[in-house]
């Protein structure tokens, strides 16, 4: 056994300590997403500080806890705060805390995220359910020894995104009449928004939105078996060029929080369906 398992049980043992409830959804939110935490009616709270081995967020609009409670009746933990690789951490720290969670017991993991938006339909307040993921980083949690007790090898990803769940939430937006589209999102590695020439490489690729996050945990919550699901609020617009313009971390956190109430009614009806 190596010693990331040792640090995952030492995680585990220490909120189990603290908490009695046993999530069954896993929920990470993303920047300018916080707020679907005050929907939680919440049992307890913990600092990311206090829990043993776990990274700490370093970025302006993330809270750094982890959040226990129902939300729609169902028990579910939420990372108010997600890590990042443009922190400095390596993926396997970025993506611990699902790790935990599985061992927690969760069977879904719920993921948002801003996203820069490279689909010409695209305007900024939109969600994107996300379908599939292309891999621009740098790194993938899954390198290194495999955590054989966790998951195989070599996971396969032809579905990493649940496709009965992505219809359940689409037909939620259409119910609310939100403006959503289902799309591919891209990963790349960040702090710096993409150049130009970036964006435009991204939408001919095949994605639809940008981002810096979700896609480790995503593989890693596939190499252990769990369901996923995964939403983007389009905050910026990368392409065409024409519709780029100059954006500081405030407008995004801005969009995400005039956005967030309709992503917040799908997550909410979304685990009312489970």
């Amino acid at each position: 056994m190596n010693d990331s398992m040792d640090h995952i049980r030492e995680a585990v043992a220490y909120i189990q300590s603290e908490v009695t409830l046993q999530p069954e959804i896993g929920i990470i939110l993303g920047t300018g997403l916080g707020n679907l935490a005050h929907e939680i009616d919440v049992s307890v709270a913990l600092s990311y500080e206090d829990i043993p081995n776990f990274p700490v967020s370093t970025v302006e609009s993330h809270a750094g806890k982890l959040i226990f409670g129902y939300l729609s009746e169902k028990p579910v933990v939420a990372m108010q705060g997600r890590f990042h690789y443009y922190e400095g951490y390596n993926m396997q720290t970025v993506t611990f805390p699902v790790r935990v969670m599985k061992l927690l017991g969760i069977e879904l993991l719920v993921l948002s995220n801003a996203a820069g938006g490279v689909n010409p339909d695209m305007e900024n307040g939109d969600l994107m359910i996300i379908e599939d993921h292309i891999n621009l980083q740098p790194g993938n949690p899954l390198t290194g020894p495999n955590l054989d007790e966790l998951g195989p090898r070599f996971p396969d990803m032809s579905e990493a995104y649940d496709a009965e769940l992505i219809h359940r939430a689409k037909a939620i937006a259409e119910k609310h009449r939100i403006r959503h589209m289902t799309g591919v999102y891209a990963a790349l590695p960040g702090p710096n928004l993409e150049t130009k020439a970036e964006y435009r490489y991204i939408h001919r690729i095949g994605g639809d939105a940008v981002g810096m996050s979700t896609v480790p945990e995503v593989l890693v919550a596939n190499h252990m078996g769990l369901r996923c699901f995964a939403i983007s609020i389009i905050t910026d617009i990368g392409y065409p060029s024409e519709k780029v313009v100059k954006v500081t971390v405030e407008d995004v956190i801005k969009v995400a929080n005039e956005a967030e109430p309709k992503l917040t009614t799908i997550v909410r009806e979304l685990l009312q369906t489970l």
